[in-house]
């Protein structure tokens, strides 16, 4: 059976002596040759015809071989061939002996392996000429070769190391809720890195964050940014940061570790799923479209810069509000889509994506019609950008399956303890508490189950405090659209103005069999309220916030207030069994 010459044997060789086959049925050109190429310093192995040329070149493996054209038992045309085979990838140079003409007969040994001749009778100086020649190719041969698999090793390794790379990252950034009924998306990778990302999380007081991000490049480099971008998306996303802060701090990150050139265009969006509200930032990605039942839209452009280009005392999270009804959704894409090619060279283009909208006459079909004309479009012809596109459309919230994922961590918590946090004067203003009263809930390991239900008592009890307590607001304004603007303008206006008050917060958490039990109070410097008539009528309006009010009553086992209404203290029981919202 021919086997292929392996690597590193003598055909590789650099020496300038060389082991050289001369296979002729005529003894005296067979000992002319021999002589010749020993008196020019090579090895020299013999063969009488074309069989014997075989099995010598298997046993010795020269490195250059003679074959006449004309030998008994196999000819030189066979016996090349045969020989080519057992060489494999190397180059061993045959030249054919021969004192033939007729052109088709030489085509024939060139067509067999053959790469030269020497015509009878021999030439010193050419023979010492062409192997000298035929070495120079053999050595640079040689040499393409070990570059190639070299070349060939490193990618492989490469290629290894981006996969590894990628089940990191995909654990890292495929957390969350990207599979939720009122997501849909597409994502369609240039290479074993996409430069774009899609992050989804469920916040712990309802509703989700998405972000569609398109770094500069492709591959492992796209991916530096890509991993930290995710870690804050969620880590920030699931202790309830809003998208403002989650913002600032990606922004400050990728500033600060992306070198100068690179950054990530990104479009967020937070979906108040009980509200009915959408809160939108562009910075670089393509215009955005929230799409109307009445099949109006409004275009979501970029109003900032990419992230990771401007330092934080420049940088603006500021986003836009959007009020949705039903089925309404907001739809964002990647410049990839835009950019997608035909095979003329022309690209898909923002004209033809608003022409699929205006022709669409549902939006649940948008999503779609769009993924279907970019297809026919772009045929058979291979994308040259990564083509991301994401929906996200505004549903009830309870039909949506969607439970905030609990990161589990090595540290075993404490499992009794107690603590006091107050807030005073212009920083009532300026910083949200709710995040780290929840990271500090969440340090009793098993009470991460009940994420979503501590935050919210823990919303609603600062909420109260200040709107209503501190800054004296009532709840009947939210009774219509316009009232709620009216209500949130007046809470900026009050809170520029609030000094000399305080909210401080009291947490305890006390092991039990088979869980815990946190008491929660939350007392304000206002002046109070009767909670004696809203004791006794739950789910009347009062000036306290009767909705929070009644939310805290379904999430605790207890609820009382103290003193003048400024103080209230709520019981939360929880079991190593996540429990369901509401109570037991």
């Amino acid at each position: 059976m021919l086997s292929a010459i392996p690597p590193g044997s003598a055909v590789a060789s650099g020496s300038d002596t060389l082991k050289i086959l001369i296979a002729d049925d005529s003894d005296s050109d067979r000992l002319i040759l021999q002589a010749m190429l020993r008196k020019q310093g090579h090895e020299v192995v013999t063969a009488v015809d074309g069989m014997d040329a075989v099995e010598r070149f298997r046993a010795e493996r020269p490195q250059i071989v003679l074959l006449d054209a004309l030998m008994p038992r196999m000819d030189g045309r066979e016996a090349a061939r045969r020989i080519k085979a057992l060489a494999g990838e190397a180059l061993v140079p045959i030249i054919f002996l021969t004192s033939l003409s007729d052109a088709e007969e030489l085509a024939d040994c060139l067509a067999a392996g053959g790469d030269d001749f020497l015509s009878k009778p021999y030439n010193r100086i050419i023979i010492e000429a062409k192997i000298n020649a035929f070495n120079r190719m053999r050595m640079m041969h040689a040499t393409v070769q070990a570059q190639r698999d070299h070349i060939r090793e490193r990618n492989e390794q490469l290629l290894l190391e981006q996969k590894t790379a990628r089940r990191v990252f995909e654990n890292v950034a495929h957390r969350g809720c990207l599979e939720a009924g009122n997501i849909r998306y597409l994502m369609s990778p240039l290479s074993i890195f996409n430069g774009d990302v899609l992050f989804a999380c469920p916040k712990p007081s309802g509703g989700m964050h998405i972000f569609l991000g398109d770094f500069t490049g492709h591959g492992l480099p796209a991916a530096i940014g890509a991993m930290p971008l995710a870690e804050i998306f969620y880590g920030m996303t699931s202790k309830g940061f809003p998208i403002a802060d989650v913002l600032r701090e990606i922004n400050q990150k990728l500033k600060r570790i992306l070198p100068t050139g690179m950054f990530c265009c990104g479009a967020m969006i937070d979906m108040n799923l009980q509200l009915q509200e959408v809160e939108v930032w562009n910075g670089g990605l393509p215009a955005g479209y929230l799409i109307r039942t009445d099949g109006s839209r409004v275009r979501l452009v970029s109003d900032h810069l990419p992230l990771g280009v401007l330092p934080a005392e420049r940088f603006s999270p500021e986003c836009v509000r959007y009020t949705l009804l039903r089925d309404e959704r907001v739809l964002f894409c990647s410049d990839g889509i835009l950019e997608a090619t035909n095979g003329n060279e022309e690209m898909f283009g923002e004209a033809r994506l608003l022409e699929v909208l205006d022709n669409c006459d549902s939006p649940d079909k948008v999503f779609d019609e769009l993924t279907l004309a970019v297809r026919r479009f772009t045929g058979s012809v291979e994308s040259r950008d990564d083509i991301s596109l994401v929906e996200v459309a505004m549903v009830p919230e309870k039909m949506l399956d969607v439970h905030q994922s609990v990161i589990s961590t090595g540290l075993t918590g404490p499992s009794d303890w107690r603590c006091a946090y107050e807030l005073r004067d212009e920083t009532l203003s300026t910083f949200n508490p709710l995040p780290l009263l929840l990271h500090i809930c969440m340090e009793a390991p098993g009470l991460r189950l009940c994420s979503g239900q501590i935050y919210t008592i823990l919303a609603e009890m600062f909420s109260n405090a200040l709107e209503h307590g501190i800054l004296r607001l009532s709840s009947t304004l939210k009774g219509s659209a316009s009232g709620f603007s009216r209500y949130y303008e007046e809470r900026e206006r009050r809170l520029k103005q609030v000094g000399n008050h305080f909210i401080r917060f009291e947490l305890e958490h006390i092991s039990q069999e088979n869980g815990g039990r946190l008491l929660i109070a939350c007392e304000d410097s206002g002046p109070g309220f009767d909670y004696t008539h809203q004791e006794e009528c739950p789910q009347a309006s009062a000036p306290y916030g009767g909705r929070g009010i009644m939310l805290l009553r379904q999430l605790c086992d207890s609820v009382v207030y103290c003193g003048s209404g400024n103080r209230i203290e709520a019981a939360f029981e929880w079991s190593f069994q996540q429990r369901s919202m509401g109570k037991h």
